[in-house]
Order: C-alpha cells, then sequence, then structure tokens
C-alpha cells in the first residue's frame, strides 16, 4: 500500500525534524534545487515590511499645509531641509543615516499583487511564479559555511514570500512572535541524541525509496527541506533565536513590541550568517480610524528601527548589511468618510540604509497633495536591480521556469544610481 503525503508528514514528525521542517514552505514547488555558485560580496539584507501599505503622507512625506495632510505635525530632522512626522523622533534624529525614496511608484493596488511585487520586483502574471528577493540570495549564499545551518530566509512576524519557482528549500523559516521560543529547534522531550539518529536513519531509508520509485521533484524537495531542520537543530548558531542572551539594556532599547524583538532577533540572524531576514510591522491597512492607528504604529516602527540602525552601527555591521523600509504602497491624500486613507500605489516611500549606500539622501518629490510623483520617479524594477547590485546578485541572470520560460533575476529597470 502507498503512502499519503499525509502519511510522509507525519512520518517526518516522527523523526523529530517534520515539524521544523514545515515551517519552510512551498513544499508543492516543481523545480529541483538549481546549482548556484555562492554570490560574491557576503552582505546580509534586512527588510521591514510595513504590511498593509504605509501612509506615506503621515510618515516620511507630510503635506501639513493641505487639509489633506490630517493633523500630524512635520518636524525637523538631521539632514538639512527634511522635516518628517512628529511620531518618528527617534528616526528624525538618525535621517542622516538613511537615503529616503518619496518617488516610489507602481500600479498594483491589491494587497496580493502587490505584496508579490514587493518582494519579487515582478508583477504577478501567469506562467511563472517569481521568487522572492529573499529566496534568490538564500540560493545564491546556499554554498556558504557562513551561517551553515541557518536558514537563508527568516521571515519574523508575517509569511514572507515564497520561493517561486526555485526549490522550496529556499522558502522563508517563518517566526510568527518573536518573543516566544520558536519551536522544534531542540529534541523532543524524552528523546535522546541515539533515539533520534535510529528515527532519523529510518525515515531517510523510507524517504530514498519513496524517491526511487516516485521520482520527480516534489520528494526531492520535501528531503532538502527537512534536512535543513535537521541542519538547523544541529547548528551552534540555532541560538541565534534565543533574545534571551542578548542584555536587559539591550532588549529594552528595541521596545516592548513584537517588532522590536523581531529586529533584534534579526540583527543577530544576520550577525551569525543569515543572508535574508524580513521583519513585518502589521497594521497599516488603515481605511478606518487613520491617525490614531498610524500613530501607534509609527512608535512601534520608531524604536525598533531605531534602535537596529544604532546597533548595526555599534557592531560594525551597517556596512555589510543592506537595510530596506518598504510596504504593499502608500495611501489616498484623500481621508475617507470613515477617517481613514485608502490604497494608493502611484506613490509611496522607501527609506534605505547600509550596504555601502550613500546615507543622508533625499530621492524624488510627490506633488503639493501627495497623490503622485512630481520629480525622480523610482520603480519597482529600479529598487530591485539596485538591492540586487548591492548584494552581489546578478541582475540580468536568467533561469529557466518549469514552463521552459526564460526569467531574469530583475524585470528591467535601472539602477538608483545616486545611492551607489
Amino acid at each position: 500500500m502507498g503512502f499519503s503525503r499525509r502519511d510522509w508528514l507525519t512520518l517526518a514528525a516522527k523523526a523529530g525534524a517534520g515539524s521544523l521542517a514545515l515551517r519552510w514552505r512551498g513544499a508543492q514547488a516543481a523545480v529541483a534545487k538549481p546549482a548556484l555558485a555562492p554570490v560574491a560580496g557576503g552582505r546580509s539584507c534586512i527588510l521591514l515590511y510595513m504590511a498593509g501599505g504605509a501612509s506615506h503622507v503621515d510618515t516620511f512625506d507630510l503635506k501639513p499645509e493641505k487639509s489633506s495632510g490630517g493633523s500630524f505635525r512635520a518636524i525637523r530632522t538631521k539632514v538639512d531641509g527634511l522635516r518628517i512626522s512628529e511620531h518618528l523622533p527617534r528616526l528624525a534624529a538618525r535621517m542622516h543615516k538613511l537615503a529616503l525614496i518619496r518617488s516610489m511608484t507602481a500600479k498594483e493596488g491589491n494587497h496580493s499583487r502587490a505584496r508579490h511585487l514587493m518582494h519579487t520586483g515582478y508583477a504577478p502574471a501567469g506562467g511563472a511564479d517569481h521568487p522572492a528577493l529573499g529566496s534568490l540570495l538564500a540560493s545564491g549564499r546556499a554554498a556558504d559555511e557562513a551561517g551553515a545551518g541557518l536558514p537563508g530566509y527568516v521571515a519574523i512576524g508575517g509569511p514572507g514570500e515564497d520561493a517561486g519557482f526555485l526549490s522550496s528549500a529556499y522558502s522563508p523559516f517563518v517566526v510568527k512572535n518573536p518573543l516566544k521560543p520558536v519551536r522544534y529547534l531542540t529534541l523532543p522531550r524524552g528523546i535522546d541524541a541515539a533515539r533520534f539518529d535510529r528515527r532519523l536513519e529510518l525515515w531517510r531509508s523510507l524517504e530514498s525509496g519513496f524517491s526511487a520509485g516516485r521520482g520527480g521533484t516534489f520528494a526531492q524537495n520535501r528531503r532538502e527541506v527537512a534536512e535543513q531542520a535537521v541542519a538547523l537543530m544541529r547548528s551552534s548558531e540555532v541560538r541565534s533565536f534565543d533574545l534571551e542572551e542578548e542584555s536587559p539594556e539591550t532588549r529594552a532599547a528595541y521596545g516592548p513590541s513584537e517588532f522590536g524583538a523581531g529586529c533584534l532577533m534579526a540583527r543577530r540572524l544576520c550577525e551569525a550568517g543569515a543572508p535574508f531576514v524580513e521583519v513585518t510591522l502589521n497594521g497599516w491597512d488603515t481605511h478606518e480610524d487613520n491617525f490614531n492607528r498610524v500613530k501607534a504604529l509609527c512608535q512601534t516602527l520608531d524604536q525598533g528601527f531605531s534602535a537596529l540602525l544604532d546597533d548595526l552601527e555599534r557592531r560594525g555591521r551597517l556596512s555589510s548589511t543592506v537595510l530596506v523600509w518598504a510596504g504593499d504602497f502608500g495611501r489616498t491624500p484623500r481621508i475617507n468618510e470613515k477617517g481613514g486613507r485608502d490604497h494608493h500605489p502611484a506613490a509611496s516611500s522607501v527609506l534605505l540604509a547600509g550596504g555601502g549606500m550613500k546615507p543622508g539622501m533625499v530621492i524624488g518629490e510627490t506633488d503639493a497633495e501627495g497623490a503622485e510623483v512630481r520629480e525622480r520617479p523610482v520603480t519597482v524594477p529600479d529598487l530591485f536591480r539596485t538591492l540586487a547590485h548591492l548584494l552581489g546578485l546578478e541582475p540580468d541572470r536568467m533561469r529557466m521556469s518549469p514552463a521552459g520560460r526564460p526569467i531574469r533575476t530583475v524585470d528591467g529597470g535601472a539602477l538608483i544610481t545616486e545611492l551607489i
């Protein structure tokens, strides 16, 4: 009698690694791991993702002189002439370490489509499931010894985006709540190392038999994911997930929020050799009560982001870490009848730091209302080509989709040369 998919998942769980393996999403991926050369440069990337779409006109591109600008004051920053929201005072004091793009523009106004675009650089389209930037970086760094055993792409506080047509081994390892211990990183209670090894060998034997009899890439991908789980359990770098190793003063600097803890975990993981870590701050879909909600979100963002920036700089990691702040899209200048702002992909803001980029810059400008880009439009492919350049990825490299379609790392675009 054959085994069902449920049987195989159950067996993997009994081996002690299956539950951990399931955290890498996308086990249904239909292509084996491509043989990619290690990416040169060794830079890591931390993406602070504002799920729902942060209001640019209430954070980094205020229009206080307009009735649609709302009640937030614009305060001075460490960059001459640059003002941002009064609810981001810590970041205001650090804007000379950041580069601000005020002229991001796109066309995707649906959350799921916009998330795909902002994670992959490609608009969703039939014929190919594009891999996330984190997955591309993880695949390129797979042969590196640094961070051996750690996932190549970790998503904290959100699901991230899957590996598309790459192997599911490069989909994100998800940490739902960084304030709680990450489950399945150690052996189950009552299972010693010898017993675990016996179970593991039994599982490997059964997997080999299944793969030989069934063929295809599904079994290969599942085997890769489970072996990654075992490697993580046995890695000395697994301690990077343990925030208790940090001093009370350091943890307090990041604040009590899940987002702040996620920023601290991201720093620890990248320092240990993880190529890509995404930290999500949820709640920015402010169709109702925009101003109270954005005020609270800004307080959380301000502390966590600022602490991360300071920590990376203090520990000499900022030059080797590309730090990105982005979200689904911007919000409408118009305030709706519920006191909210709606989806607005035509204009938004992005923040960048580290990785050798020029700090203290403001790129682009929106019109008087913040509705349209007036100067130096920057597209999502422009952003991704620049990130690929900074991270040592080949932006024009071709990979074949399962349908035999050649897909470039980046969908066109041009370098944001002001940053380089």
